[in-house]
């Protein structure tokens, strides 16, 4: 099958993504918070948010922001402390909602997952009635909402599912699926970050129609890799599987910063948050790993990275933050100044034996990673 036509597999693939998971817990758990921006994660100085509420996402409030920034776009913004175990227990409850109707389902973490429902194991044969009865579902069961997007691919499933959020649906059928990903601008290509979509618009290449217009050996002079998912994606085509047994590799992120680390106080303080935030990844992927990797990129683009292995798993966020920490260490002074600084959890559990398909971390983004500007 070539990778310019349709997906022609014609699967039935649902996918579901919690609202403001974390935060709408804390909401349905203390009624005095119902109604009221709220977000989860530390109000210190140095704290991160987690997760915020849609009273809080009108003003601006997003995950990974830091607390203060949060804090000045929202002064009524109230802060909680997370509950992963609350969470977690949650999630299960979902997951065996997911597991009545097919067991090809893959989590992509906590709060999110992909169900192919090809051969749905109730027999019910339509995947939007599916979509909806799960939603119903999850709703009696645990006082939440969530949005589905279904289709007949992951790419466009999981797009999707973003359109009609909170409490909403989307429908992308095959014949629609090719126009549905023209219209859509770059940025909603999963892997495209900032950067990238910079360097697209610098190409006239602004939307899914634009990306569809250029050759395959154009994409690949200026995106790389990334060239062959790009290529089909814009087509509306993706042939991967649900698996199941999904197993990652790594969990991490970085952040790019406006004005450049120099100072030794900056630095300290820059780190707290990422440590901040990709250790709340790691915990809602509930992921175990025994390599910590520090990756930082100079003001003249210079990059190092310094990693740690241990013979045991990192046993909590304080041996995560301590490793981090030592590695950061290594790397100061900084005389030039830092633009850029990234961790990342690897070595994980089962991950010696995964096998990823070419593109897959591109078109998912499996591990929550982040690369947003300061």
């Amino acid at each position: 099958m070539s990778d310019s036509t349709p997906d022609l597999l014609q699967r039935k693939i649902i996918h579901i993504d919690m609202d403001a998971f974390f935060a709408s817990v804390e909401q349905r758990d203390f009624p005095e918070l119902r109604g009221k921006p709220v977000a989860v994660g530390g109000s210190s100085k140095r704290g991160v948010v987690a997760a915020a509420s849609y009273e809080a996402r009108k003003f601006g409030v997003r995950s990974a922001m830091a607390s203060v920034t949060a804090k000045r776009r929202c002064p009524d913004l109230i802060f909680v402390k997370h509950r992963f175990e609350v969470y977690r227990e949650v999630s299960q409850q979902i997951r065996a909602i997911f597991r009545m109707h097919s067991d090809l389902v893959e989590p992509l973490s906590l709060d999110e997952a992909y169900i192919d429902v090809t051969e749905d194991k109730m027999g019910i044969g339509n995947a939007t009635r599916i979509a909806e009865m799960i939603r119903a579902d999850i709703k009696k069961q645990t006082g939440l909402t969530a949005s589905a997007g279904v289709s007949y691919n992951k790419f466009i499933a999981k797009i999707a599912s973003d359109q009609n959020k909170p409490d909403g649906i989307c429908v992308i059928k095959p014949h629609q699926g090719a126009d549905f990903v023209a219209g859509l601008p770059v940025r909603r290509f999963y892997g495209v970050g900032p950067k990238t979509a910079e360097r697209m618009a610098k190409l006239d290449i602004h939307t899914g129609a634009d990306l569809r217009a250029q050759s395959q050996d154009f994409l690949s002079q200026h995106f790389g890799k990334s060239a062959g998912y790009l290529f089909r994606a814009s087509r509306g085509v993706d042939h991967r599987e649900v698996r199941a047994h999904r197993i990652r590799k790594s969990v991490g992120g970085e952040r790019t910063y406006g004005d450049d680390l120099v100072s030794d106080n900056d630095m300290h303080d820059a780190f707290e948050h990422i440590i901040d935030i990709v250790w709340n990844s790691i915990e809602k992927c509930e992921a175990r790993g025994r390599t910590v990797t520090l990756k930082a990129k100079y003001a003249d683009f210079r990059q190092v990275t310094r990693s740690k292995s241990t013979d045991h798993y990192v046993a909590d966020k304080n041996e995560f933050a301590a490793i981090g920490r030592d590695l950061l260490g290594q790397i100061m002074p900084v005389e030039n100044g830092v633009r850029l600084l990234g961790l990342t959890l690897s070595s994980l559990e089962g991950a010696e034996s995964a096998e990823q398909e070419e593109g897959d971390a591109k078109n998912d983004q499996i591990q929550p990673a982040f690369d947003f500007q300061a």
